[in-house]
């Protein structure tokens, strides 16, 4: 590496000064070099020495008042008052907080920059519609700058103005009177802010004017970008011999006025007049033919991976090394992805990328909804958000429990009453009344969290100080907030989110070992042997957009106000002065076209590739693309473990069979495996879509409700007497529901929208169903209801050649005795679906086989055999209620073959019984493994899917 910048100071300073260094002043733009200035002094002296005073700018500034600094937020509430009185005094109404607040930055700001470059005030604020007025008002000025002038009061029409031009120069007129006022309320006050401080020191009005004369020499070390009062000042101690500059600069772009890093250099060398007392610059970079490593990544977050393997080849420890960020939001992918290198971070690891600010930022959501619109329910997310959030401490077991219980409930909302969560934070689904409460409630919240981090076993610094700064930050705004009219819970978080945003705690290290992370800003001064650059992306580095600001760009150039171009220029220089210096540049930028990258690199890049020696190797990362290992498809075999589990539940335990088994396993042996075998459940959930199950379940017991008053009857019941249960099928619908979410429910104003939609669909089924039933029918007699307990059958199969019994179950929905409208008695088996099952069948063949073409059908003939073989009766016709459907197609299942009834369905019944005895033989067949049926249909709601990915195809023989 070439000699560092630091070392050269700290070598000149002890030719010019020798060992007495306790009378000198050393200023910096930032305090970060000022740890490798006095390393470099230690080893130049190589004993001990008077240290000389070190400074930032504004702490040297500082130095010329006693006034207290007032804090931004201070700012803004003398600047809220002041703007409102000035209203009051124009007759106008004043502005709320709400509406103030987002112009309020902007107006600061712009004060800040007049203050900074000495713009007049009364002249820039001056309405100028008349090009003779601008020749008289601004003599001073050259032809170019009153011409910028000239073109942007060009815009205004003398006739009139748009409504928004109206707008902007009332409050044009109005800026000039704010400056004044702003002014007064802070010397009044006994407040200051830096550009007070630094307009006062050049107008003569300091309190301690001559601060300066208390140190032999100043020394202003690394400073590129000067303001016009820092311009002034500074020649004004070099004429009079006090103040020294060096500048850290190269002859390749200060003498070359095209470049652009030289620009501020240039300027302050041989405009304002400042002497480098360093000499002429090198041409170190137009003479170096160094190979410049560029690494185009796969995506943003790519190039801190990338870097990973990069770091891992060329970092070496006796060496200094710095990765630098032009894109600052790398910051935290960043930390996620290095090796062990020892790193010192003083970027500042942002809140808001902190689970802190997670919690409280869900505290603020939680408040807006229970606080300020005084909703009484939490939605299920927010309650699950916040007992998974590492903060909130609550235990696994309560999480669990609480988890269990809003599945169980299908808790879509939860009532604030029924929260008892034990967490670190108590207080945080309390309502606030007071909207004056908001603040110090938030306050309590993150005293709670600092507590909850103190107690445990290893302190996380970095979120202690994340908390103190966010405790800081928000007693400021409520000493604000409490001098103002109330302020809506809506705006103050609003408020409270825009004043924390910027909180951010250094991830302190050593500054002098292991490798160093930064923004390109912060590395002014700093030189490493290796630098590793991210984010050098066209629209970053440089940015393409400026701080948001009132005065337009016409005005700020003839008054020399900092434009995007003063941005480019500083940009420019902070990268080009890294290829002075280091021996290995590595640069990365993310070279893939997005909706927020070019996929280009900076221009910078560029112009050096293009203009320099220094040799460019490119390379672009290559993501190998990796395919997984095709996975095995599943085959449970039935032996061992599975075989004797098998036969201790099903022949020895007498475990049942119910027609849904069947079913399952038609579909899919491995899923009949998973679920009544295996015992494998489905997880526990809570969804958002409409739950077919239930609504089954709601209307199936309904419809037993409505019925249950005439089973057992001998006589006949005319079907008429249903209508008189069409009137209470709502409240009847309504009581269920709270049954199966296991709340209490009386009106429709208890629903929640997925339980309204589900009241609605269910009183129109049972609805259809009874009306069906009125329509089609005389008289019923009920024989059978929704009876889960009686209808259990023995059921010979044979085992390896033994006879062996399994246990039959069904649950029947209704058995029926019905007359006809030509007086026909016909013996009924009723199941009721809700959802797209049919009576259509092709094939019969179809049914009874693997993948059954129609379930509901197998399902009801299983019913239908279970009933005849406990009962006795028989002749029993299967009748299927499909609410869809059976309006238009009946309830008789009905095929190429014919109606399922009379001779047809008698047959039928006997080959389903021969089918049945296959299956279930099949089933317990050792040879006959368990493993998914590949055309069967998957649904999108089945949770075991991720079972049958590697189904394949069955050979005939299997079939």
């Amino acid at each position: 590496m070439q000699t560092a910048f630091l070392k050269l100071v700290a070598a000149d300073i002890q030719k010019r000064f020798g060992n007495d260094l306790s009378e000198i002043a050393i200023v910096f733009n930032n305090k970060r070099p000022i740890t490798y200035l006095k390393k470099h002094l230690s080893e130049v002296y190589g004993q001990a020495i008077w240290s000389p005073q070190f400074f930032t700018i504004q702490e040297f500034f500082r130095l010329s008042t006693d006034d207290t600094e007032a804090s931004p937020l201070t700012q803004f509430f003398h600047l809220f008052n002041i703007h409102n009185e000035l209203l009051v005094a124009e007759g106008r109404q004043p502005e709320t907080l709400e509406e103030f607040y987002p112009i309020a930055e902007i107006i600061l700001s712009d004060f800040g920059q007049l203050d900074y470059d000495l713009v007049p005030i009364e002249q820039i604020y001056l309405e100028l519609y008349d090009n003779t007025k601008i020749d008289i008002a601004f003599q001073h000025l050259t032809q170019e700058q009153q011409g910028f002038i000239r073109q942007f009061w060009q815009s205004f029409s003398i006739a009139g103005h748009s409504g928004v031009q109206e707008r902007f120069l009332q409050l044009w007129k109005r800026l000039p009177v704010l400056y004044d006022r702003f002014k007064e309320k802070l010397k009044t006050e006994g407040q200051t802010n830096y550009p007070t401080i630094y307009r006062d020191l050049v107008e003569g009005k300091a309190t301690n004017q001559q601060f300066a004369s208390s140190f032999q020499h100043i020394l202003f070390v690394g400073f590129n970008a000067l303001n016009k009062v820092e311009a002034k000042l500074f020649r004004q101690w070099q004429d009079k011999g006090s103040a020294l500059f060096y500048f850290d600069a190269d002859a390749y772009y200060l003498e070359d006025t095209m470049q652009e890093a030289g620009l501020f250099i240039r300027r302050n060398i041989f405009q304002t007049g400042l002497v480098n007392a360093l000499g002429d610059s090198p041409n170190i970079i137009g003479n170096r033919t160094s190979t410049v490593n560029l690494y185009a990544s796969t995506g943003k977050i790519s190039q801190t991976k990338l870097l990973y393997d990069i770091l891992e080849q060329h970092h070496k420890a006796e060496q200094t090394s710095a990765i630098l960020l032009a894109d600052e939001n790398l910051l935290v992918p960043l930390l996620q992805s290095l090796p062990d290198v020892n790193p010192n971070i003083t970027t500042g690891y942002p809140l808001t990328q902190s689970p802190i600010f997670g919690i409280l930022d869900l505290w603020m959501d939680v408040h807006l909804e229970i606080s300020q619109f005084k909703r009484r329910k939490i939605p299920y997310q927010v309650i699950e958000t916040f007992i998974n959030h590492p903060l909130s401490m609550v235990s696994l077991a309560d999480k669990l429990q609480i988890q269990k219980e809003i599945a169980d409930k299908q808790l879509f909302e939860i009532a604030l009453e029924e929260l008892h969560l034990k967490s670190s934070l108590p207080q945080f689904f309390v309502p606030i009344e007071n909207s004056a409460h908001l603040i110090p409630a938030l306050i309590l919240i993150v005293d709670d969290l600092l507590h909850s981090i103190s107690s445990q076993e290893r302190i996380r610094q970095i979120d202690n100080n994340l908390l103190i700064e966010t405790k800081k930050t928000l007693n400021q705004l409520l000493l604000g907030v409490e001098t103002v009219a109330p302020l809506s819970i809506s705006f103050q978080i609003g408020l409270i989110k825009k004043a924390i945003a910027p909180i951010n705690s250094a991830i302190e290290g050593d500054p002098l070992e292991g490798i160093q992370i930064m923004g390109l800003l912060e590395s002014r001064c700093l030189n490493f042997d290796n630098v590793y650059i991210l984010g050098a992306n066209e629209g970053i580095l440089p940015k393409t957009s400026n701080s948001p600001t009132f005065i337009p760009n016409s005005l700020r150039s003839a008054y020399g106000l900092p434009i995007l171009e003063n941005q480019d220029a500083l940009s420019a220089y902070l990268f080009y002065r890294h290829f002075q210096y280091s021996e290995g540049i590595h640069i990365f930028y993310n070279g893939l076209v997005d909706e927020s990258s070019t996929g280009e690199e900076s221009r910078f890049i560029k112009q050096l590739e293009f203009e320099s020696k220094f040799q460019f190797d490119r390379k672009i990362q290559q993501q190998t693309i990796q395919f997984a290992d095709k996975a095995q498809e599943i085959v449970i075999e039935k032996r061992g473990q599975v075989w004797e589990k098998m036969y201790q539940d099903f022949i020895v335990n007498q475990k049942r069979i119910s027609a849904t088994a069947l079913t399952t396993y038609l579909q899919s042996p491995l899923q009949f495996f998973l679920k009544h075998i295996a015992g494998i459940k489905e997880p526990p959930s809570i969804s958002q879509e409409f739950e077919m199950n239930k609504l089954g379940t709601v209307i199936h017991n309904v419809m037993e409700k409505i019925f249950l008053p005439f089973k057992g009857q001998q006589d006949f019941t005319p079907t008429t007497v249903l209508r008189h249960e069409i009137d209470k099928i709502e409240a009847q619908v309504i009581r269920e529901i709270g049954l199966q979410y296991q709340i209490e429910l009386k009106t429709t104003h208890d629903l929640n929208s997925l339980q309204r939609i589900m009241l609605k669909i269910a009183c129109e089924y049972v609805k259809m169903y009874l009306e069906y039933d009125i329509n089609n029918y005389k008289a019923f007699r009920i024989i059978e209801l929704e009876n889960d307990n009686d209808y259990v059958l023995p059921f010979p199969i044979e085992i390896n050649g033994e006879e062996q019994q399994v246990t039959l179950y069904g649950i029947i929905d209704r058995v029926d005795e019905v007359v006809t409208h030509d007086d026909r008695i016909i013996s009924r088996i009723v199941d009721y679906k809700t959802g797209g099952d049919s009576i259509i069948f092709k094939e019969i063949d179809q049914v009874f086989a693997p993948n059954t073409e129609n379930k509901a059908m197998v399902q009801t003939l299983f019913y239908a055999y279970v009933f005849e073989q406990k009962t006795g009766r028989k002749q029993l016709e299967p009748h299927l209620y499909v609410a869809r459907k059976m309006r238009e197609e009946g309830t008789l299942f009905s095929g190429k073959s014919g109606i399922l009834t009379d001779e047809f369905l008698a047959f039928q019944k006997e080959n389903f019984v021969r089918f049945l005895r296959d299956i279930l033989q099949e089933i317990f067949n050792p040879d006959v493994p368990f493993r998914h049926n590949p055309d069967a249909m998957i649904y999108p709601s089945d949770p075991y899917t991720l079972f049958y990915r590697e189904a394949s195809k069955w050979d005939d023989t299997e079939e």
